[in-house]
């Protein structure tokens, strides 16, 4: 005879709580047949089901889901990794993961970065615990450490990249983005054809892969033109209008300066304008300002920011499905990115250099 005090799988609830020996009591039957019915209702006689839902309606009783996905081996949870959740690109990147996440089942858990680093006893312990099913990098350094992503080489946790490719140990992983390389040239090309030769460059962070592609884009289309690229008109931004403002007011203090700056992101192309205007200059007739993301306020700031425009939803929606798929086909996705498209968006911060 069962023991229903003693039942293995069972976690005991808080005093005062409605508990699963509550149902069973009300339902006539042992904790055990409960707790089978909610684990694998087709192992419960219909009759006794009938009787256990009954019971669990009465009483409001909800399961410890938590319990029970350890017990499954599978939480149900997706951990996002990212810079900064208050980057109003990733606003439309986790709308899109949100949505397919919702729609099949899934919750997340958000993990801020800061562009600081999880430890690989961090990482380690969400690998052995399975806190998550999952995990998407969003354009964020490396989380895991080279010896983390060595070790896990098998995949144990997946793990699929949005955005940036920012590391080689992250190469091998599936992923989505745009070509950050051939968007930056294009946006530099349009520069050059509006007859601009003194362009500079704000990229994100040094020593940081996360803008890397944009830059070489932006030397790639300037080689091509025959343009020598002045070092010292490329500055970081450290991805963030303040970032932006030191690093236009740099750029403005050359006596030559460029007629033209291209930053890495849309929120250093906001901050360089600001910092153009308070330098008591003019956008563009002064100095022409490209951004790159295409963030909602970039249509709205003064001068409308000409950008490129990367689709942010449709990236998020793609990274979840990837993943998802991974997760609940029991396989490992393919290496290497799905390549989404980009479009430079021309409004008015761009226009011929007056001089």
């Amino acid at each position: 005879m069962v023991n229903p005090t003693t039942m293995p799988e069972q976690v005991r609830e808080p005093p005062g709580s409605v508990s699963i020996k509550d149902v069973a009591r009300i339902a006539g039957v042992s904790i055990a047949t409960v707790s089978r019915f909610i684990n694998d209702p087709e192992r419960v006689k219909e009759q006794t089901r009938t009787r256990v839902q009954a019971a669990i309606a009465q009483t409001g009783y909800s399961p410890n889901t938590l319990a029970q996905s350890f017990r499954r081996g599978k939480t149900h949870l997706i951990m996002v990794v990212l810079p900064s959740v208050g980057d109003p690109f990733f606003t439309g990147v986790m709308s899109g993961i949100r949505s397919v996440a919702g729609g099949r089942g899934y919750s997340l858990l958000i993990n801020e970065t800061q562009f600081n680093t999880m430890t690989a006893d961090e990482i380690g312990a969400m690998v052995v615990s399975r806190q998550a099913d999952g995990i998407v990098l969003l354009a964020s350094l490396s989380p895991f450490g080279n010896e983390v992503l060595s070790a896990h080489s098998h995949r144990t946790l997946p793990i699929v990249i949005g955005c940036e490719t920012v590391s080689p140990e992250l190469a091998n992983f599936p992923g989505v983005h745009i070509d950050n390389s051939a968007a930056a040239q294009e946006a530099t090309d349009y520069l050059l054809a509006l007859g601009h030769r003194k362009i500079a460059f704000i990229y994100g962070q040094q020593q940081s892969l996360l803008t890397s592609d944009r830059e070489q884009g932006y030397r790639a289309s300037m080689h091509k033109a025959g343009i020598s690229v002045r070092e010292s008109w490329v500055v970081e931004g450290k991805l963030t209008m303040e970032g932006a403002i030191a690093a236009t007011r740099i750029l403005l203090g050359h006596a030559d300066r460029p007629t033209a700056i291209f930053c890495a992101n849309d929120e250093m192309a906001l901050g360089c304008i600001y910092a153009v205007k308070s330098a008591g200059l003019r956008v563009p007739e002064d100095v022409s300002v490209v951004g790159f993301d295409d963030i909602r306020y970039a249509r709205i700031c003064d001068p409308a920011l000409t950008t490129v425009y990367q689709p942010a939803e449709e990236i998020g929606e793609k990274v979840m499905n990837r993943l998802l798929d991974e997760i609940e086909g029991g396989r490992s996705g393919s290496a290497g990115a799905e390549i989404v498209a980009h479009k430079l968006v021309v409004r008015k911060s761009a226009a011929p250099p007056s001089v």
